[in-house]
């Protein structure tokens, strides 16, 4: 299993439609790749411009080959670039225990 909790800053004044790309990848990614488990969206309760993505695939591959290819990917990217207020910062995780596998 690999995961990863990337922390994306958004300039002020976008918040609301990367949001609305940013749901896209996430649906696509959950419903259309078999090597995605878990992509989720959160919200920082204390900084509105300030988004979390924390993803979990069956291993490092179906991040780096599979989801990075895909259609969604691509143009959420192309998307949501220029709202970026700096680069995003991402976490790369091992996960030990999860709902779903128990521990790994």
């Amino acid at each position: 299993m690999f995961a990863l909790f990337v922390t994306a800053k958004i300039k002020a004044g976008h918040r609301a439609e990367f949001i609305e790309a940013t749901m896209g990848d996430a649906v696509g990614s959950n419903n259309d790749e078999p090597g995605c488990l878990q992509f989720d969206v959160h919200a920082d309760p204390n900084d509105e411009n300030t988004v979390y993505l924390y993803e979990v695939y069956e291993n490092r591959d179906a991040w780096e080959t599979a989801h990075r290819a895909a259609p969604h990917y691509a143009k959420w990217r192309e998307t949501v670039s220029p709202w970026f207020d700096g680069d995003p910062t991402r976490v790369e995780l091992n996960p030990i225990f999860t709902k779903d596998k128990g521990q790994i």
